[in-house]
């Protein structure tokens, strides 16, 4: 019988667990530091209620938005420090909704440059949380075949909050991003019979995104 057996099944466990810290650890430092990159991801998202009538004496009817898939890309930059970091993106995202409209179902489909200024918070090892403003510019808006103007707002302030983990010169992350306010674009009507009212381009979304450390 080996009296030494306990000791070195303790020994043995220590070191594998030291050994895979420090496998941590030198993934994690690989995207840490100051520096920056590039990134892409996709997002399930979806705007604000549509308000449509027809004709100038119809009732407003409301429509939730059901959401879909969206994307984006774009490039980030990074201030570290011990503890925290400054993170700065430049993004340009698609979402898209859809909505029923007059017994159709018709795409809202959402272009903007969103720029993002995260402050982040270091955890443990590779895992971090951040949180902050989301400036955001409208391109485009289109709803299907039906006609909308320019939505009331070009610029307006979102909130960007979530966690995420670097694994090498990798960094994965998941995110919420949700509007300040609403910001509709109105539905156009050439004839009384025909749908018009307004609908809220903000989005509401569920943000997954891979980035790269160049």
């Amino acid at each position: 019988m080996d009296i030494f057996q306990p000791f070195k099944t303790t020994l043995m466990k220590k070191t594998f667990l030291v050994a895979v810290l420090t496998l941590i650890g030198t993934a994690a430092m690989a995207q840490s530091g100051s520096g920056f990159g590039v990134k892409a991801g996709l997002s399930y998202n979806k705007n604000g209620d549509l308000i449509s009538s027809v004709g100038d004496g119809g009732s407003d009817i409301v429509e939730g938005a059901e959401g879909k898939t969206g994307y984006h890309f774009g490039f980030w930059g990074k201030l570290d420090f011990p503890k925290i970091y400054l993170r700065p993106e430049l993004v340009y995202s698609k979402t898209k909704s859809s909505y029923d409209v007059d017994g159709d179902s018709q795409d809202y489909d959402v272009s903007k440059l969103d720029l993002p200024v995260l402050l982040g918070y270091k955890l443990i090892g590779p895992l971090h949380i951040f949180a902050g403003p989301a400036f955001q510019y409208t391109l485009n808006n289109d709803l299907g075949d039906i006609e909308v103007e320019d939505v009331e707002n070009d610029f307006t302030v979102g909130l960007n909050a979530g966690v995420g983990v670097n694994l090498g010169k990798l960094g994965l992350d998941v995110r919420y991003e949700r509007g300040f306010s609403e910001n509709e674009a109105e539905i156009i009507g050439e004839s009384v019979t025909d749908i018009s009212g307004r609908v809220d381009s903000r989005p509401s979304q569920i943000i997954f995104a891979l980035s790269l450390k160049l």
